[in-house]
């Protein structure tokens, strides 16, 4: 239909629906130039259809507006044509409209075969024939392409994050909100994590902000490839993100996600303004096991997130309802260290280090540990945990470089001691004199001490780093890089200072054994490395004499390990001395014991419907050891309470007066920062059905049975004098 027979059919003023007559003196003629003219300017175009939805009249303007063909436009249906512009699905439905044979205005529309295109704004209104047939539409268009995407981009603005693109705190906070009032009638699971940079403020200090800016949008990159299933990310501000994951309450997952997170975002960053290197912290809490409001939730993920930064940072931690006591009691210990100095609490435990070629134990690592009054021992692991970060760090490296000397001072010759620089003390005023101090006080040769240096220490002043690097050789100690792989790794650190080794990292080390070629490849690497620059190579964590053949071929010259031997005390290796050379050949009966945490808290075990309230004593990944029951033969079941919903079954596998120890059914997990935790808890859902309100776990005791009708088969232990 030509604008001419459009005017026509608009000029009968006697169908429903159809315009009257203008009272003007206009010609046809007139008025059609004049439409003719309105068209080719913008301000308006026309269309029309027939009784079955297919074009019959569109301005030319608009097909060349949609670079389309007039010809190509014209017969075909309009829902074919254009869509819906409204990306959320909130608009009205075009079909649906013609459909009905409704008048409409002001619909947003663009090209099907253009979605990122054009956008009009469309107009119509039905006509009917003279015996009220419906005869098809008659409408107008304009373009307001500019204006709807400047609106989109306001409203994106609104709702996601300038800068990354992940979604904003007001979009976070909605997301989570709408997500968890679902999931609350569903009986769903969600899991959310607060993750903070670590050492971001350092780069913005040094680098300038755009250069934080550059490294935010680049950490927003990799989280998205960090998590490879259904969630919502967000930046709240600053260096904080925050992360949703629904329908995931394992925390064995969530532990491999989070360590994802942290290994990836600590990855070194290609900068305009130069090359920087940041860690992550994340925290972790899950609905409705730690609680049920988004309030709640957030508020659980950021204490999580506040303990794994108290922890020394680059850990992960899940929400526990102990967590504020334990941050408490963790800082009792730190407060104790004063103490443990004064009153010679530390003491040394020493881990061969052995020479690939024939076994021969030519180093000792040092490791400190701490006979605390109240706990007992607490072992090298345990307080690596307990001392980073505290202010008694620096203390605690200068007692240890002078144990270190003065156990070393009673060994042959033949064999080093090897000691770890904390990163305070290694920048403070008095620590070559210190490292002197102590060689001196014991008279052994500079080259049988060998420090063991982070690659964290080059973040710190290079004037004064060099110059202590420097210092150090000119003494004669020896100096090894430690955690070499670890994400840090420069060949420029290696360039400029005077390491006599290089330690391989130990996670790459495990993942060498799991994968074998790719891992393989980076250990060949660096040792090819070590060659050319004239140092030695160690490797340590080994458990498997698969991985010793294979580091061996690696050209790997030190090996330390499980397999070798634990840590032992001095008097231990005093006594392996004593017999001239000492060799150790790896041993297949020899693997990591699981390590045992000290605890001395209450809990409660159950047996045959009666619970028991014990001292839990210690406690591994595969099992405990309990206190307080008489009587226990081997063989016997126990659920644990471990608190919060953490119940696990367990076996009595020896027992010895009112002293059990127990083996789990299902291994326990890492927190990620130290402890333990099991993989899943009992769900609050599961409480809600028995008749319990629905809330998070408490963190105390499960248990809480009625025990009025059961009968206790064990007898409580007298307290021992």
């Amino acid at each position: 239909m030509s604008l001419k027979g459009l005017l026509s059919s608009r000029s009968n003023g006697t169908a429903r629906g159809a315009l009257p007559p203008a009272a003007s003196a206009m010609t046809d003629g007139e008025r059609l130039a004049m439409l003719d003219d309105l068209e080719q300017s913008g301000l308006g175009w026309f269309w029309a259809s027939d009784v079955s939805g297919q074009l019959t009249y569109l301005s030319a303007a608009i097909a060349a507006r949609l670079d389309v063909p007039l010809d190509a436009l014209i017969g075909q249906p309009l829902t074919s044509i254009f869509t819906a512009a409204d990306r959320e699905g909130r608009a009205k439905s075009l079909p649906l409209m013609l459909g009905a044979h409704k008048g409409f205005v002001g619909m947003a529309v663009r090209a099907v075969r253009q979605p990122e295109g054009a956008v009009l704004r469309l107009s119509g209104q039905p006509v009917f024939a003279a015996d009220g047939s419906f005869a098809g539409f008659r409408g107008t268009g304009t373009d307001i392409t500019e204006e709807f995407y400047r609106e989109e981009e306001t409203a994106r603005l609104a709702r996601y994050d300038s800068l990354t693109g992940l979604s904003n705190r007001h979009r976070m906070a909605h997301q989570i909100e709408a997500t968890l009032t679902a999931f609350k009638a569903a009986r769903r699971n969600c899991a959310v994590m607060m993750i903070d940079l670590d050492r971001f403020k350092h780069v913005n200090d040094t680098l300038g902000h755009a250069a934080g800016d550059e490294l935010l949008k680049q950490v927003a990159t990799r989280l998205t490839r960090a998590i490879d299933r259904e969630c919502e990310i967000g930046r709240l501000g600053g260096d904080e993100f925050q992360v949703m994951i629904p329908d995931l309450d394992d925390r064995g997952v969530l532990g491999e996600i989070a360590q994802k997170i942290i290994t990836m975002l600590r990855q070194p960053y290609s900068l305009e303004e130069g090359r920087c290197v940041i860690g992550a912290s994340v925290g972790i809490a899950i609905a409705p096991h730690d609680g049920v409001t988004r309030d709640e939730i957030v508020r659980a993920a950021d204490l999580a997130l506040y303990a794994s930064k108290n922890g020394g940072r680059g850990q992960y931690r899940f929400f526990s309802g102990e967590l504020e006591n334990e941050t408490i009691f963790r800082r009792r210990l730190e407060q104790d260290l004063g103490t443990a100095l004064r009153e010679e609490q530390l003491f040394l435990r020493f881990e061969p280090i052995v020479a690939t070629a024939n076994g021969s134990v030519c180093a000792l690592e040092a490791h400190v540990c701490w006979n605390h009054a109240q706990r007992g021992v607490i072992d090298e692991e345990e307080f690596a945990q307990i001392v980073e970060g505290s202010a008694s760090l620096p203390d605690v490296g200068r007692w240890a470089i002078a144990a270190v000397c003065e156990r070393a001072a009673a060994w042959p010759e033949t064999v080093r001691v090897a000691v770890n620089v904390p990163v305070a003390l290694f920048l403070a005023d008095d620590f070559l004199e210190t490292v002197a101090a102590a060689i001196d006080s014991a008279g052994i040769t500079p080259a049988r001490l060998e420090l063991e240096i982070s690659e964290a220490v080059f973040f710190g002043d290079t004037n004064i780093v060099d110059r202590t690097l420097a210092a150090l050789f000119k003494l004669g100690v020896r100096l090894t890089l430690d955690e070499f792989g670890s994400g840090y790794s420069s060949l420029a650190y290696l360039r400029r200072a005077p390491f006599d080794a290089i330690k391989i990292d130990e996670k790459l080390v495990a993942e060498a054994e799991r994968h074998d070629s790719r891992e393989l490849g980076l250990v060949r690497a660096i040792v090819a490395l070590a060659g050319a620059l004239q140092m030695d190579t160690i490797a340590n964590g080994i458990e498997s004499a698969s991985l010793v053949a294979a580091l061996s071929e690696c050209g790997v010259r030190f090996l330390e390990g499980p397999i070798f031997s634990e840590p032992l005390d001095a008097e231990a290796v005093t006594q392996e001395m004593a017999g001239g050379a000492w060799k150790i050949d790896p041993g297949s009966d020899r693997t990591r014991r699981a390590r045992r945490r000290t605890v001395f808290r209450k809990i409660q075990v159950i047996h045959d419907d009666y619970a028991y309230e014990v001292t839990l004593r210690n406690l591994s990944k595969s099992g405990a050891l309990i206190q307080g029951l008489a009587d226990v033969p081997k063989g016997t079941q126990f659920v644990v309470d471990l608190g919060g919903g953490q119940l696990a079954v367990a076996t009595v596998t020896r027992s010895n007066g009112d002293v059990q120890g127990l083996e789990f059914e299902q291994s326990l997990i890492e927190d990620g920062s130290g402890g333990l935790c099991t993989r899943n808890r009992v769900s609050p859902y599961a409480l809600a059905a028995a008749g319990t309100p629905l809330a998070a776990l408490a963190p105390g005791k499960l248990a809480g049975m009625d025990q009025g009708g059961a009968i206790p088969k064990f007898g409580y232990a007298a307290p021992s004098a």
